[in-house]
């Protein structure tokens, strides 16, 4: 992992250029994170699972809401899949201020790792309201 050495302007100048090489993916439909104990593990674990996390007392994985579900609070999710030549570092948190202070909302982020795409990529997670992404 790269991480730059640079000034506040530099840090900006660098991300917004980033922005147009992001390869973004939406995930269709509402997500939940589906809570399991971990003496269910593994066999608690979806095929459909975005993300799987691990908790204190307990899993937890990032699911679709399945047809006449219910949960508690519902997402959006995307992906966000960078050049494996250019320096990522502080793109989720700089878009994170950016969609708090036009949007309102906050964004919850996964990690993960697809050597075919250049590495490590984020799953960017969105609350829900009436199936729009929440603003306020």
């Amino acid at each position: 992992m790269n991480v730059s050495t640079e000034i506040t302007w530099q840090t900006e100048e660098r991300l917004r250029r980033l922005m147009g090489l992001v390869q973004p993916h939406v995930y269709e439909g509402h997500w939940h994170f589906h809570e399991f104990p971990a003496s269910h593990f593994p066999f608690a674990i979806r095929a459909d699972a975005l993300a799987i996390v691990r908790g204190e007392s307990g899993w937890s994985q990032l699911v679709p809401l399945r047809e006449g579900g219910h949960a508690h609070e519902t997402f959006t999710v995307w992906s966000l899949h960078f050049p494996p030549d250019r320096d990522n570092s502080g793109f989720v948190g700089w878009l994170a201020t950016i969609l708090k202070q036009r949007l309102g909302t906050g964004i919850a982020v996964v990690c993960g790792y697809d050597a075919s795409r250049g590495g490590i990529f984020d799953l960017l997670v969105v609350p829900q309201l009436d199936g729009r992404p929440r603003t306020g």
